[in-house]
């Protein structure tokens, strides 16, 4: 009996081993998709920028992505996913030779030692080393859950002072090319929405309103044709081609509401800025469907 006892245990933790292989996540690579990442800083006012993959090709023989949109414009920064070995690199194309970074590596386990690069950023170039903390699964927009992987700097870092944190599928809370980034959205910033294939996968609302697809959807389509501008020494600012305008708001740089303009299906809209200060002004188009496009206006 006692040997039938043993043996079933022994069963008992075979199978949990084998059932916790079986139904763990599978790992959820980052470039599988149409990505787009939309990023979101508070200086005078939050402003969202908005990057996202367009296109493939090929380099010394490897696949990769290409990001263009916010400061990736040039089209030379390039993602390549290692999915085998959940490993993620960007390569700089130069004239004077191409320069590969090895950005995130999603295999690491607690307590390993990452040297965090963060070309062409804010943050150190070389960040040094950052130990993992933990990996932690938490559920994202699709109610599944991802590891969460919190950083942060070694005791004999001297290039970096704050925590970092990669999301699997994702990849860092601050920008893409910045591993080692602290996101914080009173300083570089942070990211606020991020899509795949136009699907919402991450969204932080704690600064913006809403996450829509602005780039590779269609949903900002019906805004495309509006143009928004200002003659010199005229107080008014006129909006053109607005059928598909319902209202427009006034912005100043703080953030501060100071008008709404409704519209009824009008081609174009007038703004009387004669009270307004001398300065800079944003103003938020909201179309059907509770679209919105931007316009940054002199007075």
């Amino acid at each position: 009996m006692k040997i039938f006892n043993i043996k079933k245990i022994a069963l008992v933790a075979v199978f949990s081993f084998f059932g916790i292989s079986v139904f763990s996540q599978n790992y959820k690579p980052l470039l599988d998709n149409i990505n787009e990442w939309h990023f979101t800083s508070c200086y005078f006012g939050c402003f969202t920028d908005v990057y996202y993959t367009n296109g493939d090709t090929i380099v010394d023989g490897k696949n990769y992505k290409i990001l263009d949109g916010y400061h990736y414009i040039s089209r030379t920064f390039l993602l390549r996913e290692d999915v085998a070995n959940k490993k993620v690199y960007l390569n700089l194309v130069s004239a004077a030779g191409n320069e590969e970074f090895l950005l995130y590596d999603f295999s690491l386990n607690e307590g390993d030692v990452f040297n965090m690069q963060n070309p062409i950023s804010p943050f150190p170039e070389d960040g040094g080393p950052f130990v993992l903390d933990s990996i932690v699964e938490r559920p994202l927009v699709d109610g599944n859950a991802y590891k969460h992987f919190y950083f942060s700097p070694t005791a004999g870092n001297t290039n970096s002072t704050e925590n970092a944190v990669w999301i699997e599928g994702l990849g860092s809370l601050s920008l893409i090319n910045a591993p080692g980034g602290h996101p914080d959205i009173n300083a570089v910033g942070n990211l606020s929405c991020f899509f795949k294939n136009t699907e919402a996968f991450y969204v932080n609302l704690d600064s913006i309103d809403d996450c829509l697809p602005l780039v590779l959807g269609i949903k900002k389509n019906n805004l495309d044709n509006v143009i928004a501008s200002k003659k010199t020494n005229s107080n008014n600012c006129i909006l053109s081609n607005t059928q598909q305008v319902k209202d427009v708001t006034v912005f100043d740089l703080s953030g501060k509401k100071l008008e709404m303009i409704t519209n009824n299906g009008k081609n174009s809209i007038s703004i009387d800025m004669s009270n307004y200060q001398n300065g800079l002004y944003i103003l938020l188009a909201t179309g059907f469907g509770d679209t919105k496009r931007s316009f940054k206006i002199m007075k």
